[in-house]
């Protein structure tokens, strides 16, 4: 079904020269991904920094973003907080949006009855769909698989989930327990063929700030069930899941490199993050020119 598209960016958020929200320039990304073959966006999630944005800096990110695109928008309007999050979540029904991502409650390190009822809660303070973010990587808690399915099957704006738990054995067993419906997207990149295996519907992916045409083609080849072509098209993504994040240089840091190096809108990273290492905007380039030259 993929309600969203296939083939999603989870948007870097432009900062100008003084730190500030550049939106002119999220405007104009917005318009440029799409141009590069992005059926849909996810705006303000871990990739735009969501967590070094105030929530009126994220409502002026989508309303100007809902303002230059028709594509589906999904906000991130997650945090470790559940009354904030649900706050935050309502807001992005005024703005216009198609959706939500909701991630997992960070740092806090809930139970799992405190992960359900914190779903539960956003959820509730919403009309939009609402996709779950499972990535214990980055929040110390794997949602559990008997919590998605009671989510999927008993909350009815709970339609999917950005799986980026590296477990595609798990997902398999998730969608196969999961409602009619229930929608799977690749939460990484390098895991995305493996995941169309078992049932995904898509990516919402990083690389794709200048990948999202391959991806498309790799994801249509495995629907077509050309499945040497999709490994050939896989094959040559490799060099771009390797770029787009490491211990010196952590995602967002070389989305925004490689969208300066093709003079896109994206400016530095805010701190903690903070500025990319020297040399990176030539790699950038490297890797732009080895996949599309």
């Amino acid at each position: 079904m993929a309600r969203f598209g296939r083939v999603l960016t989870a948007m870097v958020t432009p900062f100008g020269a003084d730190g500030r929200v550049d939106l002119d320039g999220a405007a104009a990304l917005a318009r440029w991904l799409v141009e590069q073959g992005n059926d849909g966006l996810v705006v303000t999630g871990t990739t735009g920094e969501a967590s070094v944005l105030t929530d009126d800096e994220q409502v002026e990110v989508w309303r100007a973003v809902r303002a230059a695109v028709d594509v589906p928008l999904v906000a991130g309007s997650g945090t470790n907080d559940t009354r904030h999050a649900a706050e935050l979540t309502a807001r992005a029904d005024a703005a216009g949006l198609d959706g939500v991502l909701v991630v997992t409650p960070y740092y806090n390190r809930p139970s799992q009855a405190g992960i359900e009822a914190h779903f539960r809660r956003v959820a509730a303070a919403t009309r939009l769909p609402v996709l779950l973010y499972d990535i214990p990587v980055r929040t110390g808690r794997k949602i559990s698989h008997d919590v998605l399915v009671r989510l999927a099957r008993e909350v009815p704006n709970i339609v999917g989930v950005k799986d980026a738990a590296g477990d595609p054995a798990a997902s398999a067993r998730l969608l196969a327990e999961a409602p009619d419906g229930f929608e799977l997207y690749s939460g990484d990149d390098s895991l995305t063929l493996p995941l169309l295996a078992v049932g995904a519907v898509g990516v919402i992916g990083v690389c794709t700030h200048w990948a999202a045409a391959p991806m498309g083609e790799m994801i249509a080849a495995f629907e077509r069930g050309e499945l040497a072509e999709a490994r050939r098209i896989n094959a040559r993504l490799l060099e771009s899941y390797d770029f787009e994040t490491g211990d010196a240089a952590p995602n967002p840091i070389p989305a925004k490199a490689m969208l300066r190096a093709l003079g896109q809108p994206a400016g530095q990273c805010r701190l903690p993050m903070g500025d990319a290492p020297a040399g990176l905007e030539d790699r950038a380039l490297e890797v732009w020119k080895n996949l599309h030259g």
